[in-house]
């Protein structure tokens, strides 16, 4: 309200003023200002209050009414690990939750705010606004024919959560009365790989069948926000498009998942990007339930079809092991001809009768050039090393990168002549190994495969390199290069071990926190050969690798077999020519990450990681072993209800009948279905 301040009281001798009306305020000439009334002090005027006349609380309670009219009512149907995993979310956001399994989880329900419910015609008397069918496929239809529907109201939204979108649709539309609302839905993640939020997750939908009244499109509205409100990826698409592109991923996510889960993979101190994707990939299915599994086996149509191509990948992988290793016994046994050379040919100015052994001595170690003092060399306005990379393909030109970036000087030599490729990394590149040993690098990187490493080792002209040189080695596997430079190098030559454990695809935006291990071999008391070492380390440090100071017995045993299996997983789904989707689950994008990752090298890597790790073949028998018992669990599962629909009593035969998994094989064809959510990432 309005409150004048105080006036002073007028003097008697002042006239009282006259009173005009707007038309004679308008229509008069200005009236000349009195002398008193000049004289007189104008009012203050304060603002006390606005809108005073309300009640005082008018805002809060319009506020509040917005508030309650955004939030629904939603009774989860299915109150197991993923109901309840919704469910933390929709009453964080302040919606009523009323919850109804078959399990008492009436203590879950308490804990999290929700409302429980042992008799669904209770639950259904509260008249929830939505139903979320949070079961498994196999007890979808059996959960949906059970509720009370004619207890609810006509309009009711429901709503089901499965992997596979086509079957739960013609389920609701013929189930469910017309008047009934349906959205079908996918959340693509689950308690794991949702447990950091659903940012940037993906979140499948189509509006089945949504009234017109803008009442229920409203509902549908404020339902799809609790996912958009979360950060979720709102995809809406047709449940026929859905299971063209997710059930088939779905179903080879799950499949290698449990495959690798029954090898019990274990983390190492020096995991790679590839293995710690597959123990991801573990951790996210394994808690998975077998219904949820065989689900999308029987409700796929494409899933027998998928496991009979993985098993043929799988197949043809070990034939193509085999086959090589068969190749090399050949040669080592009978062929004198296709024997596999070790050692160099020997040029004919030393003599036809000089041996081998000779020859190899001779080209050694005579005539070594001064030893290099690398203190003495390294000033400040040249603190750089000079370092020669044997064998220049993808990996060595990887490396090259990085080096010629911090601006060291890089040579190169390879069997193969990548000259054009040297010259535009600024890498100075000889095509004989005597031109490039004569240029005296401090370093000598040996970034070769490991089948061919021996080889190369013999073929260099050590005595044309200073003799306290550096030689370095980038092998997946340390115990064998390790044991070769001893045998072979001078005993004046240091020698370090290394494995960056990483490559061109999953280093290819920097090496920040990526693991190099390396061990010292041998590297000379001297303090400037000392400092060469550690300068050469720096090069990775300064990156950011996590550096791992490791035995190479130790990188062995820690890193050989995973690399094995993760090497053999990728190969395997190369050969399935796996293509991404528009909504690929975080399993499904691992797998295409592992592949992208392993389809770049060589065969020759792989096929060396098989034969220079002792437990390869171990490995590779116990992967076998396992995808066959994944089989015999599905297909024994078939088998017994097939059995049951042929031979037991007609009770039993009855039941197989209701099975909901049996379906499918009413009419003779399969149908493309649904499966549980719980976590395909």
């Amino acid at each position: 309200m309005l409150s004048p301040s105080p006036l002073r009281r007028l003097s008697p001798a002042v006239p009282s003023l006259p009173s005009f009306s707007k038309r004679r305020l308008y229509n008069h000439k200005p009236l000349p200002i009195l002398p008193c009334f000049q004289s007189f002090p104008k009012p203050l005027i304060r603002v006390r209050a606005i809108d005073a006349a309300q009640p005082y609380d008018y805002e809060s309670r319009i506020a509040s009414r917005f508030h309650k009219s955004q939030k629904l009512k939603i009774a989860i149907v299915g109150f197991g690990n993923f109901g309840q995993f919704l469910a933390k979310t929709i009453v964080r956001q302040g919606h009523t939750v009323l919850a109804h399994s078959r399990s008492d989880h009436s203590d879950a329900a308490r804990k999290l705010g929700v409302s429980f419910f042992s008799d669904p015609h209770d639950l259904a008397e509260e008249h929830p606004e939505v139903i979320l069918l949070c079961t498994s496929i196999i007890s979808t239809e059996s959960v949906l024919l059970s509720l009370p529907l004619q207890r609810l109201k006509r309009n009711t939204l429901i709503v089901d959560v499965l992997s596979v979108k086509e079957f739960p649709k013609s389920l609701m539309l013929e189930l469910l009365p017309e008047d009934f609302d349906v959205i079908c839905s996918h959340p693509m993640f689950g308690p794991e790989s949702g447990a950091k939020g659903w940012n940037d997750l993906f979140y499948v939908y189509e509006k089945v069948r949504i009234g017109s009244e803008e009442s229920r499109v409203s509902r549908c509205e404020k339902f799809l926000s609790i996912f958009e409100r979360e950060g979720c990826k709102m995809v809406e698409m047709s449940c026929a498009d859905h299971d063209r592109y997710a059930a088939g991923s779905q179903f080879i996510t799950h499949t290698v998942g449990r495959v690798l889960d029954m090898l019990m993979l274990e983390s190492t101190p020096i995991n790679t990007k590839g293995y710690e994707s597959l123990l991801d990939l573990v951790k996210n299915t394994a808690a998975d339930s077998f219904d949820l599994y065989y689900g999308l086996f029987m409700y796929n149509k494409n899933a027998l079809e998928m496991l009979e191509r993985l098993d043929l990948a799988f197949e043809a992988l070990k034939q193509q092991l085999f086959g090589r290793l068969h190749d090399v016994a050949r040669k080592q046994l009978f062929g004198s001809a296709e024997k596999l050379r070790t050692w160099p040919d020997i040029p004919p100015q030393y003599g036809a009768s000089l041996s081998l052994t000779a020859y190899s001595e001779a080209t050694r170690f005579p005539n070594f050039s001064p030893t290099f003092d690398f203190k003495t060399a390294k000033t400040e306005e040249n603190s750089k090393l000079k370092i020669a990379i044997i064998g220049f393909g993808n990996f060595g030109q990887f490396l090259a990168k990085t080096m010629v970036k911090q601006g060291h000087t890089v040579l190169a030599y390879s069997r193969s002549d990548y000259a054009a490729v040297a010259e535009e990394l600024g890498v100075s590149y000889f095509s004989d190994a005597d031109d490039l040993c004569e240029e005296h690098p401090e370093v000598v990187l040996l970034c070769t495969s490991i089948l061919s490493t021996e080889k190369v080792l013999r073929s260099l002209p050590f005595q044309r390199l200073k003799r306290n040189t550096l030689f370095v080695d980038v092998l997946s596997v340390k115990e064998f290069p390790r044991n070769l430079f001893l045998q072979i190098l001078p005993p004046e030559f240091d020698i370090l071990c290394t494995h960056p454990m990483f490559g061109p695809e999953s280093g290819k935006n920097g090496w920040n926190n990526l693991s190099f291990v390396y061990d010292k071999v041998r590297v000379g008391n001297d303090e400037s050969r000392a400092y060469r070492c550690n300068f050469f380390l720096d090069i990775f440090s300064s990156e950011g690798c996590q550096m791992v100071e490791m035995s190479c017995y130790d990188h062995d045993r820690h890193a050989a077999g995973s690399q094995f299996i993760t090497h053999t997983m990728g190969r395997v789904l190369e050969k399935l020519s796996l293509s991404s989707t528009p909504v690929n689950t975080r399993g499904y994008k691992t797998l295409l990450d592992l592949v992208s990752n392993t389809a770049g090298d060589s065969f020759d890597l792989y096929y060396g990681l098989f034969m220079y790790n002792a437990n390869a073949m171990e490995q590779l028998e116990r992967l076998d072993l396992a995808f066959e018992a994944l089989k015999k669990q599905l297909f024994g599962r078939l088998h017994g209800i097939i059995r049951k629909q042929l031979f037991e009593n007609t009770q039993g035969i009855t039941e197989a009948q209701e099975d909901p998994l049996m379906k499918p094989y009413q009419n003779g064809t399969a149908l493309v279905t649904l499966s549980d959510s719980r976590d395909l990432h």
